[in-house]
């Protein structure tokens, strides 16, 4: 069942939002709620992972206060937003 939420954000933001959803032929609320569902997921699902990823396991060792999370979010933002 979809709920109506009420965000503020700033205009340019929107702006900014309501052109990336056009171009990639989505609505701004498909697009944050896609966002949200990513962030919010359960880490413990377990996912296929391809052997040239699974290569790789181990060999990036992140600090010990590293937020994956909060990472992300800045990358994305800063690439998509800005």
């Amino acid at each position: 069942m979809n709920k109506k939420l009420t965000l503020s954000i700033e205009e340019s933001i929107i702006k900014k939002a309501k052109l990336y959803a056009k171009k990639k032929g989505q609505s701004v609320s498909d697009i944050i709620e896609n966002y949200l569902k990513t962030i919010t997921s359960d880490q413990d699902t377990i996912m296929d992972i391809s052997p040239t990823v699974k290569s790789l396991k181990g060999s990036f060792k992140a600090p010990e206060n590293f937020d994956y999370k909060k990472e992300l979010t800045e990358a994305l933002s800063k690439k998509y937003l800005k």
